[in-house]
């Protein structure tokens, strides 16, 4: 005989009657409501739902029935995806957040007196795909280390998981040794990321295509050059007036790639002699430009020294106009003196 029980209710409190040997399944009216034995279900993280898959009926061989599955449609779709922003550029964030059609994760961010960083997500990500975005711009130690902070708070709320999506890559410039017994730093926040506990980077235009092989996990690099090419071709400039420039030998190949895509424009090189961290003298420049519309183009501008000086040097050799593009402004206070060149 099986009995099935409503609402939690003792079988010392059912009826008699419902107690009979034949009987499958009886219920007591003595039985209490659910309300009246257990307190009401709250949902401080929301109302569990279960997304509704919507499957298509297709015939197979032999009149066999095949049952695909439809992509989900409207918020379902991102109903696992958390973006979280930093205070290094919260607009960025809300942008992105707005073009998917969600809300931006709420994130608890501040600093002790000491100027240690505290991190407290407020909202569940359990088994969710989270994305941070926190670029390392001025100041870039404050931000890197508040991305690495939080990506371990996401690794300890039990995120499935997390892209760190770093618009500008600080530390991208020690790619390398060029002096002895230099530091390679690149590689030093590449570990502290993995280590941290992102699963994955988004980075966008690296100084040096070689820094995505620093990390042990998987790197997307997009590019903001068709941002760049959209704005050129809004101008009235003719294919044969235009020559691509690269401020240094070490953009060459950036530039190379930017003039194939400007109907494979010709390329000139500016050639300059760097005497210490963020000075740079021009001393010649490779190729034609006169009568010419020169685009310089650049990963990044900093102080405007290589900029400024390659502008003056172009001028100089006849170019008619001057566009300079890049996808990482900088602009440390010491470009005061570009508006006198």
């Amino acid at each position: 005989m099986a009995t099935l029980l409503i609402s939690g209710a003792h079988p010392s409190n059912l009826h008699g009657d419902c107690l009979h040997r034949n009987s499958k399944f009886c219920a007591s009216a003595f039985c209490k409501p659910v309300a009246s034995i257990f307190s009401k279900l709250t949902f401080p993280n929301g109302r569990p739902s279960v997304p509704v898959l919507q499957v298509q009926e297709l015939k197979g061989e032999r009149g066999s029935t095949l049952l695909q599955q439809l992509p989900l449609q409207g918020p379902q779709h991102y109903s696992r995806l958390r973006i979280f922003s930093g205070t290094a550029n919260l607009p960025l964030a809300q942008e992105i957040a707005c073009y998917l059609g969600i809300e931006l994760g709420k994130i608890k961010i501040k600093r002790f007196a000491d100027g240690e960083i505290y991190v407290q997500l407020q909202e569940s990500v359990r088994g969710c795909d989270v994305f941070l975005v926190q670029p390392t711009c001025p100041p870039a130690n404050e931000n890197l280390m508040e991305l690495l902070v939080m990506i371990d708070a996401c690794r300890r709320a039990s995120a499935r998981n997390i892209t760190a999506v770093i618009p500008y890559f600080g530390y991208a410039r020690a790619d390398r040794k060029t002096l002895g017994r230099e530091s390679i730093a690149a590689k030093l926040v590449a570990n502290l990321i993995t280590e941290a506990g992102a699963n994955r980077v988004l980075a966008c235009d690296l100084h040096s295509g070689q820094s995505m092989g620093y990390f042990d996990i998987p790197v997307d690099h997009v590019y903001g050059q068709p941002v760049i090419l959209d704005y050129l071709s809004s101008k009235i400039i003719s294919s044969r007036d235009l020559v691509v420039v690269s401020p240094d030998v070490g953009g060459v190949a950036r530039a190379r790639v930017f003039a194939k895509k400007l109907s494979d424009a010709p390329l000139a090189i500016v050639d300059k002699r760097r005497q210490g961290h963020n000075t740079s003298e021009v001393r010649n420049l490779i190729g034609d430009v006169k009568g010419k519309v020169a685009v310089m183009v650049d990963d990044m501008i900093d102080t405007a020294g290589t900029i400024a000086n390659g502008a003056a040097l172009l001028h100089e050799k006849g170019a008619r106009e001057v566009y300079a593009c890049s996808t990482h402004a900088v602009f440390r206070p010491v470009f005061n003196f570009i508006p006198n060149q």
